[in-house]
């Protein structure tokens, strides 16, 4: 039992350094978040028993109506129109502060910047999975940037999956019944899984792709749609 102990205290050692040299730039980070950043790694190794599937719109379904139509309230309280993403791809993606994913807002940044002549990407962040997103507009906002160095849209906290009040109000994102209902996009039902579902969107507002969560942000699947 000593020995058990023992083996124990040196893993559990190893671990918190481990963690505490991951996260040593993070700043505001409460110890889930460090943590769910420091295995972040190792949970993507390990992608293939998750969810990794595609769901492409070969038939390029046209929607029924228009995605340029569409408009948002930002987490700075201003209003996109997205009629100005005309002419650009845009990614949309539900996100959280404190989910196992949440380190893919480190790679949706990088693939903001590499792409950005093409490409917007607007994250939508959302309490709607095991309450992973308990912050507010401002905390969302400062951990955003201070963490991942965020500079790419983040829509005002909002519910991201069809969701009906007891005054029988679905208060779904508009732009997520777009995403998700046929009547709407032409073709896609699949509402968000989890956190960091992603949607593409190619420059004619026609929704092209749904990639499950666990589909890397820098992944081959979401560099090859983007081609």
């Amino acid at each position: 039992m000593k020995k058990i102990l023992i083996t124990i205290f040196i893993i559990a050692g190893i671990f918190t350094s481990y963690v505490a040299i991951a996260t040593c730039n993070q700043k505001n980070m409460t110890v889930k978040q460090r943590i769910l950043k420091a295995v972040y790694p190792v949970t993507m190794l390990f992608k293939g028993s998750k969810d990794s599937s595609v769901l492409h719109n070969k038939n390029n379904t046209q929607p029924a109506v228009s995605f340029h139509n569409l408009q948002d309230t930002m987490i700075d309280g201003s209003v996109l129109d997205f009629s100005t993403l005309k002419g650009k791809k845009v990614l949309l993606v539900n996100t959280a502060s404190a989910c196992g994913y949440t380190p893919q807002y480190e790679g949706l940044q990088k693939l903001s910047e590499q792409y950005k002549d093409k490409l917007i990407i607007i994250g939508f962040p959302a309490n709607d999975f095991k309450e992973q997103e308990k912050g507010s507009n401002e905390d969302i906002a400062a951990f955003c940037k201070k963490n991942y160095g965020v500079t790419f849209p983040l829509s005002a906290k909002s519910t991201v999956v069809s969701k009906v009040t007891a005054d029988m109000k679905n208060v779904q994102n508009n732009v997520f019944k777009w995403l998700t209902q046929p009547g709407l996009n032409g073709w896609n039902s699949k509402e968000p899984t989890w956190n960091f579902s992603k949607y593409l969107v190619d420059e004619n507002g026609v929704l092209t792709h749904w990639f499950a969560p666990s589909i890397s942000p820098q992944g081959a699947e979401i560099a090859e749609a983007l081609k």
